[in-house]
């Protein structure tokens, strides 16, 4: 069973007043809604946040989200535990279930894997890491010498964890993989683990070159948690630590709960666990370009680079730097965006086109269905709701 502690500090609160009221519309509170402007006065206390934009027209229209609550209640959405919109850097609509409140730490499983690319790439804007390009296993000279050795191992890089496209046989949605995370689990080194798998086959005309950008994807837990370790050894601090100092810290996040593996170092690869305000935070820094309250938090380069297509997953999505890039909408009414995605329907989904960050939580994992259900949740309702 993978540890868990509770990062220290006092429960701080969370956004600027002027995010922390939505509009009139969606301010209501019942049994199974938390609305932000009930918190309590320690919760809400403030801290640094992005100054709020005045946009006529910015706040949704409440009867597409009155109808989605209506559906929550009626348990015709199963699970789902908080949708949270900002835009134009103000909370505009907020609302908890099934016991939950803007207090509550949520575990969105692999969603947070995004958080771990952000700091790949502020450890490359420090000077820390040298860049996307450099050698994984440089780092690792204590695992040395590896199990099923091939000189192709020498050459993954730092990109090829990102994208999640390295060479190493490691797929999570396959059972049979030898490095699906559920082996990973099992065992007390996970870093080795990683390294140990052997080098992938592939089937003709399925090779990286005749794949689109010239990688081929596979999910890989395994590889994004041998990729925090990277950032640690790169910075010489726990990347538990450098997240604090270099990302939560700057954007006033002050309660955080990461798992751990058996050897005690945090778990990057998902799991965890940030309110649903601070999930939004992340996103808002990304359509900020990287700065948070005046101060430069991540380089604007690096959240270009980051949200860019860079291997494809599906006919319908492609994969950046730990983000996921699709579009939503019905029909011809299509919205581009890049989204933290996690089991059970966990979203984190950024539209820079409607200036806008949606968070959908929820705790019906390993389901059937789990990712359509919050699908139709923004397809049918949130969207609808957000004038362009």
């Amino acid at each position: 069973m993978v540890s868990r502690r509770l990062e220290a500090g006092s429960v701080a609160a969370l956004l600027f007043a002027c995010m922390l009221v939505p509009s009139a519309a969606t301010a209501r509170q019942s049994n199974e809604t938390f609305v932000s402007g009930h918190a309590t006065d320690a919760y809400l206390a403030s801290s640094s946040v992005l100054p709020a934009l005045a946009v006529p027209g910015a706040d949704p229209s409440p009867q597409r989200l009155e109808a989605m609550e209506k559906a929550i209640r009626a348990g015709e959405f199963k699970k789902i535990t908080s949708v949270v919109i900002a835009r134009h850097r103000r909370i505009v609509y907020e609302s908890y279930f099934s016991g939950f409140d803007a207090s509550s730490l949520m575990n969105t499983r692999s969603a947070t894997k995004t958080v771990t690319g952000v700091l790949v790439g502020i450890a490359i804007d420090r000077g820390r890491l040298a860049g996307v390009s450099t050698p994984v296993l440089a780092f690792f000279p204590d695992k040395l010498p590896v199990l099923n050795p091939d000189p192709r191992k020498e050459k993954i890089t730092v990109e090829d964890l990102l994208t999640m496209s390295s060479l190493l046989e490691c797929d999570d949605w396959n059972n049979f993989s030898r490095g699906n995370e559920e082996r990973m689990y099992l065992i007390e080194d996970w870093v080795r683990f990683t390294l140990d798998l052997p080098i992938r086959g592939f089937s003709p005309g399925a090779k990286p070159a005749d794949s689109p950008y010239g990688r081929s994807f596979s999910y890989c837990t395994a590889g994004v948690f041998t990729l925090g370790q990277v950032v640690a050894r790169s910075t010489g601090v726990p990347v538990e630590r450098f997240a604090k100092e270099n990302l939560f810290d700057p954007l006033g996040i002050s309660r955080v709960d990461w798992p751990f593996s058996p050897l005690g170092l945090a778990q990057t690869g998902g799991g965890l666990a940030l309110t649903s305000r601070d999930l939004a935070k992340i996103g808002m820094l990304y359509l900020a370009g990287g700065v948070w309250d005046g101060r430069p938090v991540v380089s604007k380069a690096w959240v270009e680079a980051s949200t860019r297509p860079r291997a494809r997953v599906d006919e319908e999505t492609e994969y950046g730097y730990l983000w996921w890039l699709r579009s939503f909408g019905v029909g011809k009414r299509k919205t581009p965006s890049y989204a933290m995605f996690g089991n059970g329907g966990n979203k984190v989904v950024v539209f820079p086109g409607l200036d806008a960050v949606v968070v959908i939580t929820s705790t019906n994992y390993n389901t059937a269905g789990m990712h359509e259900q919050t699908d139709r949740l923004l397809n049918d309702y949130i969207l609808e709701s957000l004038e362009p």
